[in-house]
């Protein structure tokens, strides 16, 4: 679990307006939203800032900021009880901010979809407007040369002759 720190690489920063602009501005998986609006709310959040890679989300109280990222959020102490729903969220130890805590969104937990198989069958070609399709022509045989023994032409030559 490890960011970067600070403003972002150009050196600026802006303020959101709100929890979804800013989420939809880090292209925050949309499954994720109400998550991370439950998270907010029982944390208290005054701001929300870019930071390049999180969004920094100031408290109103006393405490670190949040920093919440496409698949985490992270800027929580030990002893804080976070409860989303009816669940209790196991907070992890943050490498990046060593003395904080860092929950997983949920999407990070769900199976990646597998691509459906392809068709089997050939695609279907479609001949130019007032153009019929080439009709295929049956293999003929036009016997086989008694000297060489190389097929015959239609004429009924051969390269011997």
């Amino acid at each position: 679990m490890k960011e970067v720190q600070g403003p972002t690489p150009a050196g600026t920063s802006r303020p959101y307006r709100s929890l979804n602009e800013a989420l939809r501005a880090h292209r925050v998986d949309v499954s994720n939203y109400a998550f991370i609006t439950a998270l907010v709310d029982v944390i208290g959040i005054s701001s929300y800032i870019d930071r390049g890679r999180y969004i920094e989300a100031i408290r109103r109280g006393e405490g670190a900021a949040l920093h919440i990222g496409r698949t985490y959020t992270n800027g929580f102490t030990e002893d804080e009880r976070l409860v989303v729903g009816a669940t209790p969220l196991r907070l992890q130890p943050s490498e990046g901010r060593a003395p904080y805590f860092y929950v997983n969104h949920p999407t990070e937990f769900m199976p990646i979809a597998q691509p459906k198989p392809k068709r089997t069958t050939t695609p279907r070609v479609s001949a130019p407007r007032g153009e019929r399709p080439p009709t295929p022509v049956a293999e003929r045989d036009y016997g086989t040369c008694d000297v060489c023994f190389m097929v015959r032409t239609a004429a009924g030559a051969c390269s011997c002759d």
